[in-house]
């Protein structure tokens, strides 16, 4: 596995070995272990999630749980592609509001680590495309929050206009960062 480091450390890209031969390929997408060893990961996961978009340009999200049930996730793209977005919502933090954006694709096979404390969301990039990502904690409805996909502080480059955007009704009616409360507290 290769670990690609990202602008915000904590948000991580996982390129998992794949083996080739005239059948195509095997890949071991998780391994508990060698996550912890190469990427320093330890997390439980506990729950595996999967979706389907169909339209070029869906958005999902800016979504998080917050604590108590707050959720890491390990993200990664079963068909399609997907630009993958963290943004770093832990007051407190140095890189408060930034983001990391990395291409995710079943071609890749590429995987990307975003822990809790940060919005996470994704644009498809190809029709048909699925996302299949593991979570540290259950969804709890109550815990259930999110941010504007196109809030302009954010400065995120997003591959879609919001006139061409499909959304859900839930995400259309999601807050800027900036309007808020705080929900992840870092203590130095």
């Amino acid at each position: 596995m290769q670990v690609i480091p990202t602008a915000i450390p904590e948000v991580k890209l996982l390129v998992p070995r794949r083996f080739d031969d005239d059948r195509g390929w095997f890949v071991e997408t998780y391994n508990r272990r060698r996550l912890a060893e190469l990427a320093g990961i330890t997390e439980d996961f506990v729950q595996d999630n999967m979706s389907l978009s169909a339209a070029v340009g869906t958005i999902r999200g800016l979504h998080f749980q917050a604590p108590p049930h707050a959720q890491g996730k390990l993200v990664g793209v079963v068909a399609g592609a997907v630009l993958d977005v963290a943004v770093d919502i832990r007051e407190g933090s140095p890189n408060f509001g930034r983001h990391v954006a990395a291409r995710l694709s079943a071609a890749e096979g590429n995987q990307m680590y975003v822990p809790a404390g940060f919005a996470h969301g994704f644009c498809t990039l190809e029709p048909n495309t699925v996302v299949s990502y593991k979570v540290t904690d259950v969804y709890a409805p109550e815990c259930d929050g999110g941010i504007a996909w196109n809030d302009p502080d954010l400065g995120i480059d997003w591959p879609v206009t919001a006139e061409r955007a499909a959304l859900s009704d839930k995400d259309r009616a999601l807050p800027r960062l900036a309007d808020l409360p705080p929900v992840f507290r870092l203590f130095h």
